[in-house]
Order: C-alpha cells, then structure tokens, then sequence
C-alpha cells in the first residue's frame, strides 16, 4: 500500500512519479541553462510561485555568483544564505524593473491563476523583467490531471469533480477537505500546447512525454 500510495502522491513526496518527473525536469532545465550561462556569471534567478525545497537537489544554489528570489503570495521558508523570499504577485511585479533577472523560473504556478486573463498578465510580466524564462505547466491534453490524479478529471462538471474529491478516495486515496477541495476547483485552468505558445509567442517548447503522451509543457528562450 505505501507504494501505492508513494506513486500518487503530490510531487513534494521525493518518492512519488511526480517528484521523479520534476527531477528529470530540472536535469533537462539545467542543461539548458548551462548552455546560457557561465558557473562564474552573477546570475539572477526569480522563482515564481516557487519553493526553497525545489532548489535542494539543483547545482545552481551552490554556483559563486547566483542569487535565487521566490515570489510568493506569502511568506516563504528558506535558510539556503542564495535564496530569498520576498512577497508579490505573479500577474503584476512593479517592484521590478525591465530584465531585471537574468533568468524567470517557474514550475506548476501558471495554471493556478483562475482566468485566461490573468494568465496572459503572469506571462507578459516573465517577460518583461526576464531575461530568460522558462515555465512548467501541466498538459491539459494528458489523461490523468495532475493535481487530483482523476482520469480525464479536468473534463468533468465541477460539482462531479467536487463529489469524487470530498466524498472519495479516488484522488490520492484520500478524501480533500472541502475548502481546500473548492479552492483547487476555483483556482485551476489548464493550459495546452496552443495555449502556452499564445502565451509565449517567442519561446521554444520543451514537451515532457510519458507513454508517448505529453505530460507537461516547458516554455522556455534557453538555447
């Protein structure tokens, strides 16, 4: 049953599929960026909507001259002396100037801004005080969603999806609080490859597959 239960946990469990993913993803990253960037250059990274934890198995951390910014809605947890946390939101960063970071990072976030509208604020602001991005969001296309691990949840009315989260097992093999069940349902819109290339006109795709299938999508103007 642990193993079960390891496999379809949220990706912040380092032995669920979707931790193994995000690791794989941040090797594929980090390729890339090392093709822009010297181990010796001052870099400046902004993490958006991001997490100290993620960065734990990352070599940049540990590069000379990097500085890591997460901005959350709130105050996020960090001791690592290169990653700071600040507060803002992701759709309107005035307290940033133009190309101010050499580089936007951001893993899971974009979908989580409850609009289309919103979306295309969060992309353009990358944009503006970025450098260089790249942004990680998952596929809507793919089978299972991968916030609840449902089939084909993203395709069922709300109040059904609702009913399966709050009254079953069948994500996760738990039951959702109720609030916490009606916030995801609130906040979440899925984005397709169409969609992230609207967002990001000038970017190349990095398509994350899994059986021939594309899991996530990566947005990225990494060489």
């Amino acid at each position: 049953m642990s193993f079960i239960s390891n496999f379809f946990s949220p990706s912040d469990n380092p032995n669920s599929l979707g931790a193994k993913f995000r690791n794989q993803r941040q090797k594929d990253f980090e390729n890339l960026f090392f093709q822009n960037f010297s181990k010796s250059d001052p870099i400046r990274v902004l993490d958006v909507g991001g997490a100290s934890y993620f960065w734990d198995t990352s070599s940049l951390p540990s590069l000379p001259k990097v500085e890591i910014t997460l901005l959350n809605l709130g105050k996020e947890e960090t001791t690592h002396p290169k990653i700071k946390s600040v507060i803002g939101d992701a759709t309107s960063m005035p307290e940033f100037a133009d190309k101010s970071f050499d580089l936007v990072f951001s893993n899971s976030v974009i979908e989580h801004l409850y609009t289309w509208e919103n979306q295309q604020k969060m992309a353009n602001e990358i944009m503006r005080v970025g450098k260089k991005h790249f942004i990680q969001t998952p596929n809507r296309r793919f089978p299972i969603e991968a916030h609840y691990a449902i089939p084909f949840a993203q395709y069922l009315p709300q109040k059904v999806l609702y009913f399966f989260l709050t009254k079953t097992k069948m994500s996760r093999l738990q039951k959702w609080d109720p609030t916490h069940a009606q916030q995801y349902l609130d906040e979440i819109r899925l984005l397709d490859q169409k969609e992230m290339q609207l967002l990001f006109p000038d970017s190349k795709l990095y398509l994350e597959k899994f059986m021939g299938m594309v899991k996530s999508i990566c947005a990225h103007n990494l060489s």
